[in-house]
């Protein structure tokens, strides 16, 4: 298979499932949902700001989550055939920003009953830039 079509289809693969799992909460009845406490808002709470700037923030680092995992999977495969010292830091660097995306994730987040208000486009601004380095660094993965 081309490298384009592979990462292609990898990027694909990786924000259908980041918005499926984004969204499956919005179509779940969430009244069923009884482990989570509810904390009311501060005052100058803004609607609007919880509504696009989260949503737009668990899609792009669930997507995150994704490629992470897949470079991780890349660099396990690496280190496998050659024994790079080289690839044990990738792992290493790829796994410290697995655990900084699962523990920053709104699901863990809300899981545990914290809530960010009031950050409006800086919440998702840095999820943006790892996504690029990661694209860049998944695309020089799977190229060479």
């Amino acid at each position: 298979m081309n490298h384009k079509v592979r990462f292609g289809l990898v990027i694909a693969i990786v924000v259908a499932v980041a918005v499926l799992v984004t969204l499956l909460p919005i179509i779940i009845d969430q009244s069923s949902f009884q482990f989570q406490r509810r904390i009311p808002p501060p005052g100058n709470f803004v609607a609007g700001d919880l509504e696009y700037f989260y949503v737009v923030f668990t899609v792009i680092s669930t997507i995150n989550i994704g490629l992470l995992v897949s470079l991780l999977v890349i660099y396990v495969n690496i280190y496998a055939k050659t024994r790079s010292p080289f690839t044990i830091g990738l792992i290493i660097f790829a796994l410290a920003f697995l655990m900084k995306d699962l523990t920053s994730s709104p699901f863990v987040v809300g899981l545990f009953s914290f809530r960010a208000y009031g950050l409006g486009p800086f919440i998702f601004l840095p999820g943006v830039f790892e996504f690029a380095a990661l694209s860049v660094l998944l695309y020089l993965s799977i190229k060479y």
